[in-house]
């Protein structure tokens, strides 16, 4: 029997992410890891164990971006492709803000791969967004989950405050708290972490609680040789560059001639985002306080891509107004280019063939690195290499002796680092060869994709396996769900259970027998606890669904995973505190024990009485709040945020698992019921209904059975011809 290959969904939300022509460098959430998940991809994608290839990221549809990034699905080759999910609206911002919206992707997410047909066998969230959503998707679907951090907050926040930052600015701008505490979920519940360099495992990671809980392996991202070749192809005879690498090469010497006085000179090259982190000013330093340096070299700096600093992020326009500052201050015109924007599918190859050409030197004189993509794009074109001690390079200087390791705070020491290299030909020679051989030795992505497949197929064996041992795995509710498009839900108390207890028992056979076309689930007043307690009382166990406390809680499967987009969705606008103390002034309301309470839940009894709930509306509106007012029994009022209710719980399951309302059977008893009885679902009244729901005679797919409790649930089933349907 063949192997199955595998289909393999990566995850990168936060940026601008295309196939061809990417803007690396446009801010600060394009940086290398764009690169690097679309080379991964590409990569993989030509593996004969790997099926297909997709990469999740966001639909933005904003005339300050390419149209690029509102094309839905973006085919890369017959395997690969790049699909776009829309969550917060379709504005472009940047990733800080992104947080609140991930529920909503998570929900978008599971609405295709319903449509598309294809669970996958192992997500992978690149950096700790994507990475929540990934998890999220694991816990869903029980499928391996795999984890690449690119960056991490802990080690963001230390330098961030070593270098005199508040704690309140730190939060408010990165919202690095919230980070590091779904960084440490991630690294609870990672089947696998990728890392670039051992330095991240030991240092980075290490300073996490649950550092040394999950399963890391090293694997080196890798490099397209083809792109960045070394520098002397470009005068051997039968080299032949595209025409749009030779206009490349000239657009290039002409940006940085109109720069230079004696343009001929070796050339000192830094590339990166304008960024704090990345120590620009700390190089141009080092540059303008050593004369001997301006005389030898001249220097070459591009931050990033920019229009008009004044319009930039405040990090960005504070980098590169400094950067402007120092070259004035140190008297730099004529020996140093500060270009606007760089063409990196072009012109960024050939740069780095320019200045190896010239026999000059990259810098990279970062705070943090973790990795050091640069360092390897530089050295595979030959030019020598002086970089931050700190994090990848450490590793690719160890692998490849192709430069020198400094200490980013020593302005002295970078600059007697590059003078080293410019003026002892032995060295640069020795470097540039070293650079061009053992980055193809080291970092290819070859490499690289065959390592990882050979990791995620084994993750995916042991799930298999995993699967195998029991009738009904627990976490993979989700693979149940997304093939269903029938489903029963129904009350409990006085619908489900009551009465007769012989017609539960043959519902609940009648269940089991068509599992595999209809799903079950109940949706009641009770806390999940308490449903779960009773429900097993009278033999109804693991419903698929168990909506609780009045719909403001969902739970999917035997595990009881709580569905955190429903929680995310009904929080908007609610304000439970300022409710409860608006309501103290009513002597009718009587708060319900704490036992009956929960985060959003507000339940009190309530005798009838003349205009008094008309009383609660209008104080609650007056003062702005968003509710939603139940009452039901005469006696108990529940106060619920204004998304919430049994009903629109219903109806978002209908919406997140694209199962057709006209397809859910709907079962209740009470004015509690009233909601989700109402509009397209099949409803059900069982027999023994209350009088509050007369009113629903007559109305259009509501039922009202001759039979009570369980008994008028399988009259309705077989009203409706409901498992006929259900069966096709």
């Amino acid at each position: 029997m063949p192997t199955k290959r595998l289909y393999i969904q990566m995850f990168s939300i936060h940026g601008l992410l295309r196939s061809e022509s990417m803007e690396l460098g446009r801010d600060a959430d394009t940086g290398g890891q764009i690169n690097y998940v679309i080379e991964l991809g590409r990569h993989l994608s030509r593996a004969k164990e790997v099926e297909k290839v997709d990469l999740f990221t966001r639909l933005i549809v904003d005339k300050k971006v390419s149209e690029d990034y509102a094309q839905p699905i973006e085919k890369v080759n017959k395997k690969f492709r790049i699909v776009r999910i829309q969550c917060g609206g379709r504005k472009y911002f940047r990733k800080e803000l992104l947080w609140p919206h991930l529920d909503e992707y998570i929900d978008k997410t599971i609405k295709f791969i319903k449509r598309e047909n294809a669970i996958p066998d192992i997500v992978h969230g690149h950096y700790p967004d994507a990475g929540y959503v990934a998890m999220q998707m694991s816990r869903i679907f029980g499928i391996p989950f795999v984890f690449t951090g690119h960056s991490l907050g802990r080690a963001k926040k230390q330098k961030l405050l070593n270098e005199g930052a508040k704690e309140a600015e730190i939060n408010k701008k990165y919202k690095i708290d919230h980070r590091i505490a779904v960084e440490e979920e991630l690294l609870k519940n990672a089947d696998l972490i990728i890392a670039s360099t051992t330095q991240e495992v030991n240092d980075q990671y290490g300073m996490y609680q649950h550092g040394d809980l999950p399963d890391f392996q090293v694997i080196p991202p890798g490099l397209n040789l083809d792109k960045f070749y070394p520098y002397y192809h470009d005068i051997l005879p039968e080299s032949e560059k595209s025409e749009a690498e030779m206009y490349a090469q000239a657009s290039i010497l002409q940006e940085l001639n109109r720069f230079f006085s004696h343009p001929d000179k070796p050339l000192i090259l830094a590339l990166s985002r304008p960024d704090e982190r990345k120590n620009i000013s700390g190089l141009v330093k080092a540059y303008g306080e050593d004369r001997e340096l301006q005389t030898i070299a001249n220097l070459a700096v591009f931050a990033g891509i920019r229009k008009d600093i004044e319009t930039m992020e405040e990090n960005e326009r504070d980098v590169l107004t400094r950067m402007l500052l120092l070259m004035d201050k140190y008297d730099l015109y004529g020996k140093m280019a500060i270009p606007k924007k760089h063409d990196f599918e072009y012109e960024v190859p050939e740069l780095y063939r320019v200045a190896a050409s010239k026999r000059g030197v990259f810098v990279n004189p970062a705070w943090t690195e973790p990795f050091g993509l640069t360092l390897l794009e530089a050295s595979a074109t030959g030019l020598p290499v002086v970089s931050t001690q700190d994090g990848g390079p450490q590793d690719i200087i160890a692998n490849c002796q192709n430069g020198i390791l400094v200490d980013p705070s020593d302005t002295r020491k970078i600059a007697a680092s590059i003078r080293q290299i410019l003026t002892d030909d032995g060295k640069w020679d020795r470097y540039s060869k070293n650079g061009i051989m053992k980055v193809r030795d080291y970092y290819s992505w070859e490499r690289h994709a065959q390592k990882y497949t050979e990791e995620v197929k084994q993750l995916a064996a042991a799930q298999k396996t995993s699967d195998m041992q029991v009738a009904v795995p627990s976490d993979s509710i989700g693979k149940r769900l997304v093939k269903l498009n029938y489903f029963l839900i129904t009350d409990i108390d006085y619908t489900l259970i009551g009465g007769n207890n012989g017609h539960l028992q043959n519902l609940i056979e009648l269940l089991k027998k068509h599992r595999k076309s209809i799903g079950f689930g109940v949706a009641t007043g009770r806390d999940v606890t308490s449903a779960v307690e009773f429900l097993n009382e009278h033999g109804v166990h693991h419903p698929d669904v168990i909506i609780s406390s009045v719909g403001t809680e969902i739970y999917y499967g035997k595990a009881l995973q709580y569905g955190q987009g429903w929680e995310t969705h009904i929080s908007n606008q609610w304000d439970r505190k300022k409710i409860v103390t608006l309501l103290e002034r009513f002597g009718f309301l009587r708060y319900q024990e704490e036992s009956n309470q929960s985060r959003f839940k507000i339940s009190y009894y309530m005798a009838p009485g003349k205009d008094r709930m008309a009383k609660i509306h209008d104080l609650l509106s007056k003062n702005k709040c968003r509710y939603c007012l139940i009452y039901s029994g005469q006696k108990y009022l529940d106060i619920l945020p204004f998304r919430a209710s049994k009903g629109k719980a219903i109806r978002y399951l209908s919406y997140k698992w694209e199962i057709p309302l006209r397809n859910l059977l709907v079962c209740g008893d009470s004015g509690n019921d009233e909601e989700m009885l109402r509009g397209e679902p099949l409803a059900v009244v069982v027999g023994n209904y209350r009088k509050e729901l007369e009113k629903l005679k007559g109305a259009r797919n509501v039922y009202f059975a001759e039979s009570e409790y369980a008994g008028g649930i399988i009259e309705g089933i077989e009203k409706y011809g409901f498992i006929e349907k259900a069966r096709g």
